[in-house]
């Protein structure tokens, strides 16, 4: 068994219970927040995109924000339902590749987009006259597809170079998602190249992005403590809280997954770590957005009071 993947064409996922009423349970529950967490986001991408007034820069990375997370939960989340209603814990091997793909890329450009969208709040507020000029559409633009291009790359890089490795000690996924990690684990390769290089290229670029995150938001409250009223300061902070809690979120899910000593056999903690990293963002981001920001909840009891009339006029 020189080459497992060449072999065998499946991988067996975590359950999240051996109980046939926790499966259900479990099924319920993840398509609740699959729901709730599609509703949001497309709400938002809808509502930025009729309503004239959030055709803005910091809107603009908004709706692509929701997309990501919306997309970011439709990888994992429909495959974990769907095995655990049908109690069926098998994953191709090629499904398996495109999910850490999927998973990986949605990271990437999440995590950049988040960047982006500080220089846009430190641009805003730091340099407000300059602003229609250096976030311009056309500037917006470029940088989303410098996030998806390079996520691209990024993704495409990982995804081959764990799938070069040799499966023979376990087809079993500690994960209820196939992520790097965890097929890392169960390899009966050398790995240490594939961790040196995922960790490298993820201290490169989280720490390089965090460390653009951070310089921007000193120069923005440093920026805002010295406007004269206090009106203007608090419109200014209400613009930046919702997305420093988002990325503090983001950053904290993230090192509870993927810097925890990983344990050899799955475990709740295992599973609610995962839920927490790759559920709870994508759903919790839209609701941090929205009840921070005044027109979007003015705008979404608009569109719910219009899709209201037409259902009860049809």
């Amino acid at each position: 068994m020189s080459n497992f993947t060449t072999i065998v064409t499946e991988f067996l996922l975590m359950e999240f219970s051996d109980n046939r009423e926790l499966q259900i349970l479990y099924f319920l529950l993840l398509f609740v927040f699959y729901s709730a967490d599609l509703m949001g986001n497309l709400l938002i991408v809808i509502i930025t995109t009729i309503d004239r007034r959030f055709h803005t820069p910091m809107y603009f990375f908004l709706r692509n924000l929701s997309i990501v997370d919306a997309c970011f939960m439709s990888v994992t989340v429909p495959q974990a339902s769907i095995n655990s209603l049908l109690n069926n814990r098998a994953i191709s091997v090629t499904a398996c590749a495109a999910q850490i793909f999927l998973v990986t890329f949605m990271a990437y450009v999440e995590f950049t987009l988040l960047t982006v969208m500080a220089r846009d709040r430190y641009v805003a507020i730091c340099h407000p006259l300059l602003y229609p000029v250096i976030m311009s559409p056309r500037v917006c633009t470029q940088m989303t597809l410098t996030c998806v291009f390079t996520g691209l790359l990024y993704a495409s890089f990982h995804t081959g170079y764990t799938f070069r490795l040799s499966f023979c000690q376990s087809n079993v996924i500690h994960q209820f998602f196939c992520d790097i990690p965890s097929l890392l684990k169960i390899s009966c390769s050398e790995t240490f190249s594939n961790i040196l290089s995922l960790l490298g290229s993820a201290v490169v670029i989280g720490v390089g992005c965090f460390a653009f995150i951070t310089a921007s938001y000193i120069s923005i409250f440093s920026t805002v403590l010295r406007f004269p009223v206090k009106e203007d300061q608090r419109k200014a902070f209400s613009t930046c809280v919702p997305h420093i809690v988002v990325i503090s979120f983001f950053l904290i899910s993230g090192y509870c997954v993927y810097l925890q000593p990983p344990s050899d056999s799955g475990s709740l903690k295992d599973i609610i770590l995962s839920i927490f990293y790759s559920i709870i963002p994508p759903f919790l981001n839209p609701i941090i957005y929205s009840l921070r920001n005044e027109q979007i909840k003015e705008a979404t009891r608009t569109v719910m009071k219009k899709m209201l009339l037409l259902s009860n006029k049809a």
